[in-house]
């Protein structure tokens, strides 16, 4: 389960992203958390830089400490910690790719070579563990015991959800209910509790601080169904994305719990081979993709990421009228229509 980028489709009307205009309305302390990190990032030992530099710097959107950055602004915040929350998760969410990428092989992220295949996977599991320190020496520096349990609370989530997931790839016997729990926990409650962070930081109340969690929560689901289903997509090669890794790392998404579940007997051994004993040939991909669309699970996905979407912009009732209220709604309108 990974992110894919958001900024490929503008807006109809203005051809800027949402994601582009929320980093337009937070752009001074977007500008002082990516100065923060660079400097957080340093290490007498050449190879940490060089290494998390590879990954930090690599086009990602930023989109999660932009989340906290925005709740705090929207919550009228004043002070300067939410810049530190906005690094802390930064390096959270780097960290847990560098192990992710290791646990997964992977050989590519975000359209480089990944860095557990250049430097190797002891170097990136323990760069991963320097981010993670600096994350918490970060949070500490904020005085705030209360945004110090979020954030400490959601790295370990994210760990218990890679380790689900990890147990529950090859497995056709997997639940819609297990395979939600993972991406609650591996996906949304970084989501979450950047959100919920930068809400708590502004002194706000409580019905506002627990709707801008529910938007990031929900955000975050909504973002990691529509990255399992762009996985058996042709928009992800439009994108210039690779299509199918998920299918060769026999990890059990949604697109494929819903397929084998309605699967007709025919085709069920095909599902067996491929993902049970992971015996792929090279023409299993387009048999899967065709699969997954005649079985409508492919539609279905999608509509449960649109409804996920819906309750996240629901959620931001508890915010006053404003740009970054509306680029934050208009975000999880794009995170679902980026699958077309």
């Amino acid at each position: 389960m990974g992110g894919q980028d958001l900024k490929e489709n503008k807006t109809a009307n203005s051809g800027v992203s949402p994601v582009e205009r929320l980093h337009a309305l937070v752009s001074a302390d977007m500008a002082a958390t990516d100065k923060l990190i660079h400097v957080r990032m340093t290490s007498g030992v050449a190879l940490i830089p060089d290494l998390a530099k590879h990954l930090i710097d690599s086009g990602g959107k930023r989109l999660r400490p932009m989340l906290t950055l925005a709740a705090a602004q929207a919550g009228g915040y004043a002070g300067d910690h939410h810049v530190r929350l906005a690094a802390a998760v930064e390096f959270i969410h780097t960290a847990t790719l560098l192990h992710d990428d290791v646990v997964d092989e992977s050989a590519l992220r975000r359209g480089k070579v990944s860095a557990n295949l250049m430097w190797g996977n002891k170097p990136s599991v323990l760069v991963g563990d320097f981010l993670f320190s600096r994350a918490f020496q970060l949070m500490v520096e904020t005085d705030n015991l209360a945004v110090l349990d979020i954030l400490a609370g959601a790295s370990a989530i994210i760990a218990e959800g890679e380790v689900m997931q990890l147990k529950s790839s090859n497995n056709l016997s997997v639940t819609q209910e297990h395979y939600f729990k993972v991406v609650s926990a591996k996906t949304a409650a970084l989501f979450s509790a950047a959100a919920h962070s930068g809400a708590l930081l502004s002194g706000q109340g409580d019905d506002f601080v627990s709707g801008v969690k529910a938007y990031g929560e929900n955000l975050g689901i909504a973002f990691q169904l529509v990255d399992d289903a762009l996985d058996y997509s042709g928009r992800q090669a439009l994108m210039g994305k690779t299509v199918g890794d998920d299918f060769r790392e026999a990890k059990m998404t949604l697109p494929i719990i819903l397929a084998y579940a309605r699967a007709a007997d025919g085709d069920r051994p095909f599902w067996k081979r491929v993902i049970e004993t992971g015996n792929q040939t090279e023409s299993d991909l387009d048999r899967a993709i065709t699969l997954i669309e005649q079985t409508g699970a492919m539609q279905e996905t999608m509509a449960r990421a649109r409804s996920y979407a819906d309750l996240a912009k629901t959620a931001l009732n508890v915010m006053p009228d404003s740009e970054i209220k509306r680029a934050l709604a208009d975000i999880a309108d794009f995170c679902v229509e980026r699958a077309y």
